[in-house]
């Protein structure tokens, strides 16, 4: 396939349906089935359905089965944190992007159908395809990004990345719709055994990721350099990135950008991470099913999100990237302080329409905001990138330790959500400090 030009319509529709590809993971995986899953399958209830063990055993240990999934979570992370700059460096080296990206999509996509195979019998292997399809996920996304700056010019840039997250949360709607058809009418689907439909979610999931992601790749050029591939190109990764880090000191707009990224992305990471836990933790569902209403929740952020994404970037366009982001900030602190004092289903309803009006917003505007403020005609974005993503990624670990230790420490969740609200007020001051020309 020739390589189209650079902010061809055809190719920044190509680069934004890998967020359709890809969300599926986000929402199935991370968010509304696989967490219902798992409690179900490591909480032992009794014939009221209360819970009277939560106690899983493995590699000799008895773990919280909450605890258990945030360690193995954690950790991930972690591992993404270190492995996305020395893979980006090497790719921007090599120039071959695509092939990086292909490959985490594919241990990401084949992870989560292992989860098909998640059991208590096997723990480990379910547990392992857990952390592999994280891995891969935010992995991918390191170069996904990357290719942002290369296929469109800074004017098309807002609007294209809020494009790649709309097409995100109405895909991921979509495949969630149907797997919750097929689980709570399995039956109706010929399925005899009702867990079968919730295990083939994830088989879906995986079978999503890898064919509409063959659309992106058809399309997106296989990267910026041409270099041989030579066995010293590991220490030249390692090379561009002191490169990079060297440029962040010398631009002081990009710098004071990733410090307020890094604070402000704590706390919204770890809302998204946690929404789900402290719906069924902390709300009376009364006599509602507190299974559905929380799906209910995750529908109704995914579906305001892509309003969200879309108001954001047209705000953007009319006051600025900066501006629009401490707006968007201030909301959350202002979220924060409603969600401590909610105990509703429906005011659990509000709070959750009011996170995807946020959610969609900040994350499109963080991507692009970033994107612009690389230096002109930058062929390493990878690496650049990975420096967004490695912030947002040790943030994530930071923030989810700060929440369970605040949480362990009071003995309520709700203390850790109001305590989110530093880091939003952290992100608002640097933000305000962000220079409007590079310095």
């Amino acid at each position: 396939m020739k390589n189209l030009p650079k902010g061809s319509k055809k190719l920044l529709n190509a680069w934004a349906f890998y967020d359709w590809a890809n969300s599926v993971y986000s929402l199935v995986i991370s968010s509304a089935i696989f967490p219902i899953f798992y409690g179900a399958l490591t909480i032992i209830r009794d014939a009221e359905g209360n819970n009277i063990n939560d106690t899983v055993h493995f590699l000799g240990f008895d773990f919280n089965n909450d605890a258990l999934i945030s360690y193995v979570t954690a950790a991930a992370f972690l591992v993404v944190s270190v492995l996305s700059p020395f893979l980006s460096g090497i790719a921007d080296y090599v120039g071959n992007k695509k092939n990086f990206l292909k490959f985490f999509c594919y241990l990401g996509a084949l992870s989560c159908i292992g989860l098909f195979w998640f059991n208590m019998e096997f723990l480990w292997f379910g547990l392992l395809c857990y952390f592999l399809a994280l891995i891969g996920f935010w992995s991918s996304l390191v170069f996904y990004n990357s290719y942002l700056p290369d296929i469109a010019f800074p004017e098309q840039q807002d609007k294209i990345s809020a494009k790649g997250f709309s097409l995100g949360y109405i895909g991921s709607v979509i495949l969630l719709i149907l797997c919750l058809l097929m689980i709570l009418k399995y039956d109706m689907f010929g399925f005899e055994d009702e867990g079968l439909p919730t295990r083939l979610s994830f088989v879906l999931t995986g079978i999503w990721w890898i064919g509409f992601s063959q659309y992106t790749y058809y399309y997106l050029p296989k990267g910026t350099k041409k270099a041989k591939l030579t066995k010293n190109v590991l220490f030249n990764g390692f090379k561009e990135l002191r490169k990079i880090w060297s440029s962040l000191n010398h631009n002081l707009q990009l710098k004071r950008y990733l410090g307020a990224f890094f604070v402000y992305s704590m706390a919204v990471q770890t809302i998204m991470l946690i929404a789900t836990y402290f719906g069924i933790k902390e709300l009376n569902w009364g006599e509602q099913d507190a299974t559905t209403g929380l799906i209910v929740s995750i529908l109704l952020i995914q579906l305001v999100a892509v309003l969200g994404a879309t108001l954001t970037s047209r705000i953007a366009a009319k006051i600025g990237n900066i501006k629009t982001l401490i707006f968007i900030n201030i909301i959350w602190a202002l979220i924060c302080v409603y969600a401590y004092f909610i105990t509703t289903p429906n005011q659990f309803y509000v709070a959750a329409a009011s996170v995807g009006l946020v959610m969609g917003g900040i994350q499109s505007l963080s991507r692009s905001t970033y994107s612009k403020m690389l230096p002109e005609n930058a062929i390493d974005t990878a690496s650049y990138f990975s420096f967004y993503d490695v912030s947002e990624k040790i943030g994530i670990v930071i923030g989810m330790f700060m929440y369970g230790l605040i949480a362990q420490l009071t003995g309520s969740i709700r203390n850790s959500i109001l305590f989110l609200i530093i880091f939003f007020i952290g992100g608002i001051i640097l933000l305000i400090r962000v220079p409007k020309i590079r310095s």
